[in-house]
């Protein structure tokens, strides 16, 4: 069973959990770029005009867990 995937992050936007994100194109098509999230801190800058960020992998130590 996949995990399922969460809602698109915008650059500039607090990240609500600790991770690995990967930057999709505006229709969610994969770029093949990853961004490290740490949660409460903003989302980093893209590449491109209207890209988002994904998380794909959040952390597992506890430390980025939403409270």
């Amino acid at each position: 069973m996949a995990p399922k995937k969460s809602e698109p992050l915008k650059p500039g936007q607090k990240s609500p959990v600790s991770g690995q994100g990967e930057v999709v194109g505006p229709r969610g098509g994969r770029t093949g770029h990853e961004v490290t999230l740490i949660q409460g801190h903003r989302v980093p800058p893209t590449q491109k005009p209207g890209q988002k960020v994904v998380v794909v992998d959040p952390t597992k130590n506890g430390a980025g867990k939403p409270k």
